[in-house]
């Protein structure tokens, strides 16, 4: 006999592992955040579209399911959460491995005890944490005891399975995308830490208290994780004590983290004017100090999904056609922070902030689409031109429709020299390039072409 995981006793071969994370969660001195890893189901905070009845996960945890998972999303959203959930499946073997401290070795022994254990009717549950850490040649041992199920394999990774895991094993599992927290996620896991008997106490057994305004700042520095914000309620829970007070202020918070104190509210005026200064130290071409408020937005906790977006913007308002390639960079930024979160997307959006921020500015693009919004909002419509109108029907050329239309690609250049405006905004221009970067030699394009469209010369 022996002590499993969660120090209960059971055979020895119950549940074990390598190195692995899932230990000591009734230790009364283990952390906060594994004291209040959920033991089942119902405890698991977020991740609902995971959780539906009769959804994979949910059979997987219910011991009805034997398929195998990979489990991908940011740190702190729930991966070995699910695998402890699953270890409390009193009909089947568990055995946690962490790629980072298991070889192939480790591996193949742990499968040779799975086949054992399923020839005498017991199951194997594999937990692998951080499996993007795995070789080839280790994936490539567990790959046929997954196709045979030999083990249910549960395997949790902050990186995309399609870059770090071998095709014929992520093939043959189902992947599950797991998304930071929510706010109100987040609110619940302090709640639950601050009343449960699992959750914090004051040296006198009391419950700890949080300020409303500290309370704010801690789902702002959280970024969706709640290993962190449990981390940081445990640390600012010490800091009150500390001071000889059961309530937690935004400055106990502030001191405890180790952390500028926020004062960054995302509902209020700080929040717009960072962005605002943000936006416009890249529009004024300034990358430092662009920099510096992207870094008090990422400090703060800012969702780096609403920096991208911001980014996006920015690409197309204040760069434009000065240097387009700046608006690829800006969404490739943003698919960076949903494919690998934060922190490692930090770098990306810096990356995008400093190419807006170096490039030439124009903001042509705006300014034309407002001006075209502004017509048609002005009643400034009128018909399409017969000969742009749809002739892909027998009776078309009845009604003129198409008649006189000249096929660009049957003229110099590309360009046929036609009216393509209603008549009532014949001649009307909405982009004006700059001289700026690109837009320079756009500019020049365009004044030729222009002045083909308005030419009538003989038909070809």
């Amino acid at each position: 006999m022996s002590e499993d995981l969660f120090g209960t006793v059971t055979p020895a071969d119950q549940s074990h592992g390598l190195g692995g994370s899932l230990g000591d969660a009734v230790n009364p001195d283990a952390p906060l955040a594994v004291r209040m890893r959920p033991r089942t189901l119902d405890e698991i905070v977020g991740q609902k579209q995971l959780l539906a009845p009769g959804s994979p996960l949910r059979r997987l945890v219910e011991g009805t399911a034997s398929m195998s998972v990979f489990l991908w999303g940011p740190p702190g959203v729930g991966k070995t959460t699910i695998a402890s959930v699953v270890s409390h499946v009193t009909n089947r073997r568990f055995v946690e491995l962490s790629a980072v401290t298991a070889g192939v070795k480790d591996v193949r022994r742990e499968l040779d005890v799975a086949r054992r254990e399923l020839a005498r009717g017991r199951p194997t549950v594999l937990f692998v944490d951080e499996v993007h850490r795995f070789s080839r040649a280790q994936q490539d041992v567990l790959l046929p005891a997954v196709e045979n199920r030999i083990v249910t394999l549960i395997a949790a990774t902050t990186e995309n399975p399609s870059f770090s895991v071998i095709s014929p094993l992520l093939s043959r599992s189902l992947l599950l995308t797991l998304t930071p927290l929510s706010a109100e996620d987040i609110n619940e896991l302090v709640d639950r830490a601050l009343s449960t008997e699992r959750g914090l106490r004051t040296p006198d057994g009391g419950h700890y208290t949080i300020t409303e305004e500290a309370r704010e700042d801690l789902l702002r520095l959280s970024g969706g994780d709640a290993r962190r914000v449990l981390t940081y309620l445990e640390e600012a829970a010490a800091g009150a004590t500390a001071r000889d007070t059961g309530q937690i202020t935004a400055q106990i918070l502030a001191a405890s983290v180790d952390r500028a104190a926020v004062r960054y509210d995302k509902d209020g005026d700080q929040h717009y004017d960072v962005i605002s200064a943000f936006i416009k130290s890249v529009r004024g071409s300034d990358p430092d100090a662009a920099l510096h408020w992207l870094a008090r937005m990422i400090e703060a906790g800012e969702d780096p999904r609403f920096i991208a977006r911001r980014l996006i913007i920015l690409a197309s308002e204040d760069v434009g056609m000065a240097a387009p390639s700046v608006l690829q960079t800006a969404v490739a930024a943003a698919q960076a922070v949903q494919l690998i979160g934060m922190p490692e997307a930090r770098i990306n959006l810096a990356q995008a902030t400093i190419a807006a921020a170096t490039a030439p500015k124009s903001n042509a693009v705006v300014t034309a689409v407002d001006r075209a919004l502004a017509d048609v909002s002005a009643g400034r419509t009128g018909p399409v031109p017969a000969h742009l109108r749809d002739a892909h029907y027998a009776t078309a050329s009845d009604y003129g429709h198409g008649v006189g239309y000249r096929y660009a690609h049957d003229w110099p250049h590309g360009v046929a020299p036609q009216q393509y405006l209603p008549d009532d905004l014949a001649g009307v221009r909405y982009y004006e390039p700059t001289d700026h970067g690109n837009e320079e030699s756009i500019a020049t394009r365009l004044e030729t072409i222009r002045s083909i469209l308005a030419s009538d010369p003989p038909e070809q």
